[in-house]
């Protein structure tokens, strides 16, 4: 039998800095989350989504704790708003709450988290931790600002550029969207993202990047983190499970074909290749099964290529690596 060449690929968001009741289940039940994914764009809550995926990486999490804080802030972002405000006054003085020390966060505003650039501790992308620690990433800040966004009526989106997710918003004044980078609590053109994160003009074509997602795309993005649970525990079954919801709401979801891909990887080397080292063993009867999962490893990663999706090269990841020593430097770190 000829043996196939198979891919994976590590896969992590918030790898870039530019500048109710509790509900208990058991891990690994992804009922609650097709149940999310069941919903019209209109019935989207990012905050339930969150905080399903959350808890299905870690069934501690407290949905009450994190629900009593969103009202905090909420109520913290209200107390600067001014009278009679327009979307984009709301949006400032959501940027000012976050991000500008003051009363309304007791001196201490949220910010990036230089100690985990790469993202690398899953828990440091749950909303419980963010919200205790004010330190975050390019995961854990898009996603409070779009949900305190949401809960006060703003006209915000999800985002993703390569590795990374920000935040639109839609500009009335101006007839444009705005990238508001939750990272840094300023704004960005999508110029600067192009060149800075390597987005490739077939991706743009094909709005892979820097499109502003509906609310079901949305949480394919905020489901990323549990595909990564999941290839990091080498589920391939629920990986798969969880790249199909977000594949449904948005069948160019970068991160999701990625995974995909790395699913029938993980489903390959658990049925097949840690059995059978030699190909040529696999029993006949499972052959025709072994040739599907192989080919569709490769299939998968071909269709993200397609569309304009690049694997991050090392050069990448190093050159970012040093743009947080700078900015360790910078802050006397």
């Amino acid at each position: 039998m000829k043996t196939r060449l198979h891919r994976w690929t590590t896969w992590g968001l918030g790898t870039l800095l530019l500048s109710l009741a509790s509900v208990v289940w058991a891990a690994g039940d992804l009922t609650p989350l097709r149940a999310q994914f069941q919903l019209s764009e209109e019935q989207v809550d990012y905050a339930a989504t969150k905080l399903t995926v959350d808890r299905l990486i870690d069934p501690s999490t407290d949905d009450d704790a994190v629900h009593r804080e969103l009202d905090a802030w909420e109520r913290a972002v209200r107390g600067n708003v001014p009278q009679d405000p327009t979307a984009r006054q709301v949006l400032d003085a959501l940027l000012k709450t976050l991000y500008e020390p003051g009363p309304w966060n007791q001196g201490k505003p949220f910010s990036y988290d230089l100690t985990d650039p790469l993202g690398k501790n899953p828990k440091n992308k749950q909303l419980a931790t963010y919200l205790a620690t004010r330190k975050g990433n390019c995961v854990s800040m898009p996603i409070l600002f779009l949900i305190l966004g949401q809960r006060l009526g703003l006209p915000v989106a999800l985002v993703t550029a390569p590795n990374h997710v920000m935040v639109k918003f839609a500009d009335n004044a101006q007839q444009a969207w705005l990238n508001v980078e939750a990272t840094a609590g300023g704004f960005k053109y999508d110029s600067s993202y192009e060149r800075e994160t390597g987005i490739t003009e077939k991706a743009i074509e094909n709005g892979l990047y820097l499109r502003p997602l509906l609310p079901r795309e949305g949480m394919g993005v905020i489901a990323s983190s549990l595909m990564e649970h999941y290839g990091a525990t080498k589920d391939g079954d629920a990986l798969m499970a969880v790249a199909d919801l977000a594949l449904g709401a948005n069948p160019k979801d970068p991160v999701a074909l990625v995974w995909k891909a790395n699913a029938y990887y993980l489903q390959l080397q658990q049925r097949y290749v840690s059995k059978y080292p030699n190909a040529t063993n696999i029993p006949p009867a499972q052959v025709a099964d072994y040739q599907h999962l192989s080919r569709e490893n490769l299939v998968w990663f071909s269709k993200a290529e397609a569309l304009g999706w690049v694997q991050k090269t090392p050069e990448q990841e190093a050159s970012y690596l040093q743009s947080i020593q700078r900015e360790k430097t910078r802050r006397g770190q």
